[in-house]
């Protein structure tokens, strides 16, 4: 939202800023505001997740492995489950198939956990984990 108002912001300091200097210095600053702002808020969200990473407490800290396990069985499901259903399926003669999962919207949350498991793995590789 901020960014749609960094264009007009900067359209009025023409009219009330004349030093071209402090007019640029101030574009620039209203310019990485957004940035800056989104920066923060990323930083946040990493002290929250260390948070709740650490704790003892299964559904606090449990949330995460979960969502791997749903997305290991829907990918279970998809590529090992269903053809062998529906390889049994026509075997038997059978008019029934059954549909393939769509993963389009698990597929993005599954990536970015795998790339999360990478970091931990170098982590255990460097001897930096907690145990």
């Amino acid at each position: 939202m901020i960014e749609h108002l960094i264009g007009p912001v900067t359209g009025l300091l023409d009219k009330f800023v004349e030093d071209k200097d402090q007019k640029a210095r101030l574009a620039h600053e209203i310019a990485t505001l957004a940035e800056r702002q989104a920066h923060e808020l990323a930083q946040a969200q990493l002290a929250v997740n260390k948070v709740e990473a650490s704790h003892t407490s299964l559904f606090v800290s449990g949330w995460r492995p979960a969502v791997g396990w749903v997305c290991c069985l829907g990918l279970g499901c998809n590529f090992l489950f269903i053809p062998v259903a529906n390889f049994i399926l026509t075997i038997t003669e059978s008019p029934i198939t059954v549909p393939a999962l769509d993963l389009s919207e698990m597929m993005p949350v599954l990536l970015g956990m795998l790339g999360l498991g990478g970091l931990r793995t170098y982590e255990k590789t460097k001897n930096v984990a907690r145990k």
